[in-house]
């Protein structure tokens, strides 16, 4: 079989029968594909930086935890990677258990650090003995309690079949509605047709810090009016106090508005790494506020080409 002809890889977070597998399910273009499971968040972005795989599926964002750190640190800062595609994912957890166990059985329960605190209140209610245990994601956790090596688990419902185990309850949650976006990931490309209803993200470098410096930077989509969706600073590793701006917002690199405001950010931070431009999960449209269309743009250009001499 040659490199054309052979199925898609997928590289996400494992093993089997994690929310990352889940999310990746809801990608169209992974139908069909071979779906490869990884340890942590790290190997799965390095084996698509390798070209192990294709395209890698990774979290990016929970709308009750937040961000997710290392993979922000990980396209701030690594080998660059492009998002090409999202996917949101409801999230709701099931306590999962081998059989025969009942509640007050219960001394450890295991799960990823991010889906332990949108748990905390019905864990502290309903197994208030019991000690949480950090996995490298909720199916690994889920795997250990199989092994014998914990008590219960919180993961996707789907994840109780796979390992094994009995469901002992489900629709865990302290809050409710709880989304996670996913992102699909390649190796730099071209980013995917604008469709209108998309976003885009980049990361801001400043130079020297001074003040007024986040002012600048959020002045530049503040004139074309962009609205930003995710703005999140963390540190560059260079020292304290040297940050970097993650930041996500309404429209394609192909719209006028915001490749003027990325050629602003150019001009006024260190460095700008472009992470991709791509169709929004939510399939939300942007209002464009007046003077801010492309036509605006083209004419204003023309405008201004006429008084310097080009129009006589």
């Amino acid at each position: 079989m040659t490199a054309d002809s052979r199925p898609k890889r997928y590289a996400y977070l494992g093993p089997r029968g994690t929310f990352t597998e889940a999310a990746l399910l809801r990608v169209p273009d992974a139908a069909g594909a071979e779906h490869i499971p990884y340890a942590t968040v790290p190997a799965v972005l390095d084996a698509l930086r390798r070209e192990e795989v294709d395209s890698a599926v990774v979290a990016l964002e929970n709308s009750v935890e937040g961000s997710v750190p290392t993979t922000l640190d990980e396209l701030a800062t690594g080998e660059p990677l492009q998002i090409v595609g999202e996917v949101h994912l409801p999230v709701s957890f099931a306590l999962l258990a081998r059989p025969g166990t009942k509640l007050a059985d219960i001394k450890t329960v295991a799960s990823h650090p991010i889906a332990q605190p949108q748990c905390r209140r019905w864990l502290a209610d309903s197994v208030p003995d019991a000690e949480w245990r950090a996995a490298t994601s909720n199916a690994e956790a889920a795997q250990h309690v199989a092994d014998g090596h914990y008590d219960a688990a919180l993961a996707g419902s789907f994840a109780a079949a796979r390992y094994g185990l009995s469901v002992l309850a489900e629709d865990i949650h302290d809050v409710a509605d709880a989304v996670t976006r996913f992102i699909t990931l390649r190796r730099p490309c071209p980013p995917p047709a604008p469709t209108g209803m998309d976003r885009t993200t980049v990361v801001a470098f400043i130079g020297e810090d001074h003040p007024g410096a986040l002012l600048e930077i959020l002045n530049e989509f503040s004139v074309r009016g962009i609205n930003l969706t995710l703005i999140q600073s963390r540190p560059t590793g260079a020292g304290l106090g040297s940050y970097l701006f993650w930041m996500d917002f309404e429209g394609h690199v192909a719209d006028a508005r915001v490749g003027e405001a990325l050629m602003g950010l150019r001009r006024v931070c260190s460095d700008v790494r472009f992470v991709g431009s791509y169709a929004r999960a939510d399939q939300v449209r942007p209002e464009i506020r007046r003077g801010t269309h492309d036509n605006d743009f083209t004419e204003a250009a023309a405008w201004l080409q006429s008084v310097r001499g080009g129009d006589h």
